[in-house]
């Protein structure tokens, strides 16, 4: 009885140096990884690149990050990699360089080949080491965690405007610096999670939950959570990849002005990151979903029709609404498939990489044939897909607590 009140205890306390650790590594690596998209009007000018090679990058960049992550969270959930982390920066790091130098379409596509690996090791394992040291706030723990990626994405097209814009391609190279930063601060995460390890698994193994739903209800509502994905990241594909080109064209604004909107879109979803996890926590996940993927809809159906000053408002609500779903649906997913922290992350992770490089490159593809503003009335649709939620299951009434006795 008494251990079993030890393990209880030591689940109960969040370790927040860890968290903040991690969601400010989570900062850096975004930082680092949205200057891809950022720098996408200076290389299509520099190497007179198509709207489709464009595409093909973002897409080269997260189906490498897509198809890996799952396995690297089927592997680490079998065998621990506390320096992992560490080792996948060291890949960001390398294809920042080769991007620095870049002097063609195919070195850029192998520089983001290489970021996007470094991506398929830190999303998966990072996301896993914040839900070992989230106690019982599991949800406040990845809110916490995507914070600092969300506000990293965020700063990286401001430092693109004042830095990259100005100085050119090779300027990409201070950037390393940022990196060596996050693999100094990873291995430090990396030495606390091989030595609370056994704790971590005794935890997992004395208090877990366990549902009463069938394989086959547990797969409908994985399929209906991965087709809510979809519709996020193939409406975020839209803003992330064109949203610039989108307001130069429109509204014949600068590069470094279309940079600042695009900055104000990224921060508003740092902005609403947090809001979700904690909300799921109190409330359930269910209705946070329901909120996040819905309630985009309205502003996301207007924002074609808006003027600039209006877009500028509206890309506000649209960006905190819509940020608030990915932590409460990761969540959500863990519950619904116990013990499989990892895999479920990797799963997440990767889908949703995929499903924004692949959006990059169809929306790419349908702007070279119409035009960037047909794109984006096209994809103000995409949040009415979160009407599926009403399939989903409500998993806090369902799920059972066990605990060692």
């Amino acid at each position: 009885m008494n251990n079993s009140i030890t393990i209880e205890n030591r689940i109960e306390k969040t370790v927040y140096p860890i968290l903040f650790a991690i969601s400010f590594s989570h900062l850096l690596n975004d930082t680092i990884q949205s200057l891809i998209p950022a720098i996408y009007p200076i290389i299509k000018n520099n190497y007179h690149l198509s709207f489709s090679q464009i595409g093909l990058i973002t897409l080269t960049f997260q189906l490498v990050a897509s198809i890996l992550q799952p396995f690297v969270g089927m592997y680490t959930d079998k065998k621990t990699q506390p320096y992992s982390l560490a080792v996948g920066m060291s890949f960001t790091l390398a294809g920042l360089v080769i991007l620095s130098v870049s002097n063609s379409f195919h070195f850029i596509l192998l520089s983001v080949a290489m970021v996007g690996i470094g991506s398929s090791v830190f999303h998966p394992e990072s996301s896993k080491m914040a839900h070992a040291a989230a106690g019982v706030q599991p949800g406040l723990a990845q809110s916490i965690f995507q914070l600092g990626g969300n506000v990293g994405s965020s700063i990286g097209p401001l430092l693109a405007a004042w830095i990259i814009v100005p100085q050119g391609q090779f300027s990409i190279i201070w950037f390393s610096l940022i990196a060596l930063v996050a693999i100094f601060i990873l291995t430090k995460v990396g030495n606390w999670y091989k030595k609370h390890v056994g704790k971590i698994k005794a935890k997992q193994k004395s208090v877990g939950f366990t549902n009463t739903f069938s394989k086959r209800k547990v797969a409908f509502s994985v399929g209906i959570l991965l087709v809510l994905i979809f519709s996020k990241y193939f409406y975020m594909a839209s803003f992330t990849s064109y949203f610039t080109f989108y307001l130069i064209n429109k509204f014949h604004v600068s590069i470094q002005n279309s940079q600042v909107f695009l900055f104000v879109f990224l921060f508003s979803i740092a902005a609403g990151t947090l809001i979700g996890g904690p909300i799921g926590d109190r409330f359930g996940r269910k209705y946070v979903i329901w909120f996040s993927i819905l309630g985009t809809a309205p502003f996301a159906l207007v924002l074609p029709y808006a003027n600039l000053f209006w877009t500028g408002i509206l890309i506000v609500p649209i960006g905190i609404i819509l940020s608030s779903a990915f932590s409460a649906i990761l969540v959500y997913a863990q519950e619904l498939i116990p013990g499989k922290v990892g895999l479920v992350a990797g799963l997440f992770f990767g889908f949703a990489f995929g499903m924004g490089g692949i959006g990059s490159a169809l929306l790419g593809n349908l702007t070279d044939k119409t035009s960037i503003l047909h794109v984006f009335y096209l994809c103000s649709f995409l949040p009415l897909i979160g009407v599926l939620t009403g399939f989903l299951p409500n998993i806090e009434g369902s799920r059972k607590r066990i605990k060692a006795n």
